[in-house]
């Protein structure tokens, strides 16, 4: 691999997935040819929706050499209602998480998920001029600007998804949606 950078992204959703002898033995190998691998996985009710869950994995992660990398929402698809955990719980979760792991635990980015727009992550949530809100940003966008600009949607206990909230402060849309909505029309023309 001489001059290249090898970079695998793995997926696991539990820590128990990484305490097989086949599982460690394979991580070992993977990194001996020098490739890096991070780790991605869905915040799953009724499997991991803890924040020990989380923080063991990525401990785990950690002294296997792996790189956390994303904590996703369940995506809205199959049977999402079964496995969703609402945005104000999971980013709970991340949060108490991040507080059980160390430095080289924290590079997990979540909770973030994978919507039309882009990919958007909840950072928090706040009260800002008497409103609860919760604080959002694209970590990619359909367009590049978006990335990195903070967004603010009404706090609702129960969203689970990007389409389920709307725009804080009085807003009648996201910042992006009038072009998002456009770049979906010039896609179908």
């Amino acid at each position: 691999m001489a001059g290249k950078h090898v970079a695998i992204m793995a997926h696991y959703n539990h820590w128990q997935e990484l305490k097989t002898e086949v599982a460690v033995a394979a991580i070992r190998r993977l990194r001996s040819t020098g490739a890096e691998i991070r780790a991605q996985g869905p915040l799953l009710a009724h499997i991991n929706d803890a924040p020990d869950v989380w923080a063991r994995l990525w401990n785990e992660q950690v002294k296997l050499g792996i790189i956390p990398y994303y904590m996703f929402v369940e995506r809205d698809t199959g049977a999402h209602h079964y496995f969703e955990v609402p945005l104000a719980r999971a980013w709970e979760i991340y949060r108490d998480a991040m507080q059980l792991v160390s430095g080289l635990g924290r590079t997990a980015r979540g909770p973030s998920m994978s919507a039309g727009p882009g990919k958007v992550e909840v950072q928090g949530v706040t009260e800002l001029n008497g409103e609860k809100v919760f604080v959002l940003r694209f970590i990619q966008g359909r367009n590049a600007d978006w990335v990195q600009r903070p967004f603010f949607a009404h706090y609702d206990e129960k969203a689970t998804w990007l389409d389920q909230l709307k725009p804080a402060f009085g807003e009648q849309q996201f910042p992006f949606e009038e072009e998002y909505e456009r770049l979906c029309t010039a896609g179908t023309s």
